[in-house]
C-alpha cells in the first residue's frame, strides 16, 4: 500500500480556517490529518473543479486535457460531450468515456440533452428521449446536460419533458442553458426541475435565475466571457456560485483554467473562502460527485500552493497520485484511434455565390460581439456586382458560409457578417456549436472556397487561406479534436491563429467567435447549413430586405 505525509497549510473552506497540518494519505485516501507545529511554506487546498465544460472545445481528447489541466491544479470537470454527440451520437459519448478512463484526472460526462440543439439544422446524429433514458441508466453519466431547448421547456414540449423525466428518476441533476430568460419565464424554467446555468450575461438575469432556484456558473471561456459581469454574487450568493470555462482553446488552456478566475476573483476582493466554495466545493455538492474535498477519509485530490495572494500551484495531487509538479504535468501522453462522420464533397467558388433577387437595398447582416456568445442582426447597404450580393471589406461587412458536412453535394447556406476584419482570404472551422457543419468567414468566393475544400480533404479541422496559400489544423477526431500532443496542439493552433490576425481580424479568439455564428439557440442573428436564423423569433429569415 502506497502511503506519504505531507504538511502545509490547510485551507479548511468548510470551517474557515487555515491552520498548519499533517496529511497522511494511505491507497489514495485521506487517513489522517493532524494540526502541525512548525509553519510551512506552502498551502494545502482542495483541487478545482470546472463546473461546466465542452472539451471537445479544447481541440483534445480528455487524456490531453487532463495533461493540461492539472497544471493549473484542476483535478476534476463536469464535461457535456454533446459536441462529439452531435457528430457521432451515442457512440461519440462512449468514446469520450472510454478515453477518459485512461487517466487519473476525473471526468464526469453528462446525457446530452440537445442532440441536434434544434431542427433548423442539419446534425450526424439524434439522441431521443428514449436514448437520454439509457444514458442516464449508465453509471458513468453523472447529470442531463445543458438543456438549450428553453421554449420546449417554457411551452412542455412531450420529447422535452420526457428527457427531463428520465433525470429525475435516476435523481441526477439537470444543467439549464437560458441566454436572457427573466421573471416569470426563468421562475417556469427552473421549476421544471433545471438546476443551473451558465449563459447569464448580465447581473439582473442572474439573480432573477438565482430567486427561482437556480445556482449559475460564471464563465470564462475563450470567447464568452462572464465573469466581469458576475463577480458580484461571489459576494452576495456565495452558496449559489461555481466557475466554468464552457469552452476553452489549447492555447488558452496552456495559460490557466479555474485558477485564472481564482486569481481575478481575490484580487478584487473577494473572501477567499467564497471564492474556494465557488472553485472547489460548490460544484462538488451539487452534481454529488466523488471528489475529495480535503477531509479524513476523502479521496486524496488536492494541491498545494505558494501562498493566497499569487496563488501559483506548486503540486496537484489525485488520488493521492501526483500528477503535475512545477509547471509540468507528469501524465503520460495517451495514443488513440480516431472516429469521425464526414461525407462533404468538393465545393466550388460559384457555390458560394449570393445572387440578388429583391429590389431593395438592404441585407440582414449578423454582428459579432467580442466576448459574448449572442450577436446583434444589422442593416447595412448591399454591395451588388454582376447581379451578385458582395463582401463589402471598407465596412467591413464580410460573406460567411456553413456547408453540411454529413451530406455530399449539399447546399451551402450563406449570409454575411460584421465584426471579423478580415482585409483578405478566409478563415474556416469543422467546429460550429452545436451540430459542427463547416463554417466559413471571408472576403472572397475563391478563398472562401479553399479553406472549405482543405477541410474536406482532411474531413475536419481549422483552416486559414490568405488568398493564396492555405494552411489547416486537421482534427481527425469527429472534426473536433486531435490525437496530438496537447502543447503541440497549443502552438499549432497558436500559429493560425497569428495568421487569422495577420489577414486583419480584430478579434481575440476569431476560431471561437466563428465556431458559435451557427448556434441557433443563442439570439439573435445566426447560419445553419440550412439558411439565416432569426434566434429571436426561432425561424428562418431572408438575407435580402
Amino acid at each position: 500500500m502506497h502511503s506519504f505525509t505531507i504538511t502545509g497549510r490547510l485551507v479548511d473552506i468548510h470551517n474557515k480556517r487555515i491552520y498548519p497540518a499533517s496529511i497522511t494519505v494511505k491507497d489514495g485516501i485521506i487517513t489522517s490529518i493532524e494540526e502541525y507545529n512548525d509553519v510551512a511554506d506552502q498551502y494545502i487546498l482542495p483541487g478545482f473543479v470546472d463546473a461546466h465544460v465542452h472539451i471537445e472545445s479544447s481541440m483534445l481528447v480528455p487524456t490531453a486535457f487532463a495533461r493540461m489541466a492539472v497544471v493549473h491544479g484542476t483535478v476534476a470537470t463536469v464535461s457535456d460531450p454533446h459536441e462529439i454527440a452531435n457528430v457521432c451520437g451515442t457512440a461519440g459519448v462512449q468514446y469520450m468515456i472510454d478515453n477518459s478512463k485512461q487517466t487519473p484526472f476525473k471526468i464526469f460526462f453528462g446525457a446530452p440533452s440537445c442532440v441536434p440543439a434544434t431542427f433548423f439544422e442539419t446534425a450526424g446524429a439524434h439522441i431521443d428521449a428514449a436514448a437520454v433514458k439509457t444514458l442516464l441508466d449508465n453509471p458513468d453519466i453523472w447529470y442531463l446536460t445543458e438543456m438549450m431547448n428553453y421554449p420546449g421547456v417554457l411551452y412542455k414540449d412531450e420529447e422535452v419533458m420526457a428527457k427531463i423525466a428520465a433525470a429525475k428518476a435516476v435523481n441526477k441533476p439537470i444543467d439549464g442553458h437560458a441566454p436572457g430568460l427573466r421573471g416569470e419565464q426563468a421562475m417556469a424554467y427552473a421549476s421544471a426541475g433545471i438546476t443551473t446555468d451558465h449563459e447569464c450575461f448580465t447581473l439582473e438575469e442572474a439573480l432573477d435565475k438565482i430567486a427561482a432556484g437556480m445556482h449559475i456558473i460564471i464563465r470564462e471561456g475563450s470567447a464568452a466571457k462572464n465573469f466581469e459581469a458576475l463577480h458580484p454574487l461571489l459576494k452576495t450568493h456565495p452558496e449559489h456560485v461555481m466557475f466554468c470555462s464552457d469552452d476553452k482553446h489549447p492555447d488558452d488552456l496552456v495559460l490557466h483554467h479555474i485558477n485564472g478566475l481564482v486569481k481575478r476573483a481575490l484580487q478584487k476582493g473577494y473572501d477567499l473562502f467564497d471564492v474556494l466554495r465557488a472553485a472547489c466545493t460548490n460544484p462538488v455538492a451539487h452534481y454529488n460527485i466523488p471528489v475529495g474535498q480535503l477531509r479524513v477519509g476523502d479521496a486524496a485530490d488536492f494541491i498545494t500552493i505558494n501562498n493566497t495572494e499569487s496563488f501559483d500551484v506548486l503540486q496537484t495531487y489525485i488520488g493521492g497520485r501526483l500528477v503535475a509538479e512545477k509547471g509540468r504535468s507528469i501524465l503520460p501522453h495517451v495514443a488513440v484511434q480516431p472516429i469521425n462522420n464526414f461525407a462533404a464533397t468538393h465545393k466550388t467558388p460559384a457555390d458560394f455565390a449570393v445572387h440578388a433577387q429583391k429590389a431593395g437595398n438592404s441585407i440582414r447582416v449578423i454582428e459579432a460581439i467580442e466576448g459574448q456568445l449572442v450577436t446583434n442582426e444589422l442593416i447595412a447597404d448591399k454591395k451588388v456586382v454582376n447581379g451578385n450580393i458582395v463582401t463589402d471589406t471598407a465596412n467591413d461587412i464580410l460573406k460567411i458560409a456553413v456547408v453540411n458536412r454529413y451530406y455530399p453535394d449539399s447546399y451551402v447556406a450563406t449570409a454575411f457578417i460584421k465584426n471579423f476584419g478580415l482585409q483578405r482570404g478566409a478563415i474556416a472551422s469543422t467546429v460550429a456549436h452545436d451540430c459542427h457543419n463547416i463554417i466559413v468567414v471571408g472576403v472572397d468566393d475563391a478563398s472562401i472556397c479553399q479553406a472549405v475544400n482543405a477541410l474536406i480533404d482532411c474531413k475536419g479541422g481549422v483552416a486559414v487561406c490568405d488568398g493564396n496559400n492555405t494552411e489547416v489544423m486537421p482534427l481527425p477526431i469527429a472534426g473536433l479534436m486531435t490525437d496530438g500532443d496537447g502543447y503541440e496542439v497549443a502552438a499549432q493552433y497558436a500559429a493560425l491563429d497569428a495568421k487569422a490576425k495577420e489577414l486583419g481580424t480584430k478579434l481575440k479568439a476569431p476560431f471561437m467567435t466563428l465556431s458559435f455564428m451557427a448556434l441557433l439557440v443563442i439570439p439573435s442573428l445566426k447560419l445553419s447549413d440550412k439558411g439565416l436564423f432569426d434566434g429571436t423569433g426561432f425561424k428562418f429569415t431572408d438575407v435580402e430586405i
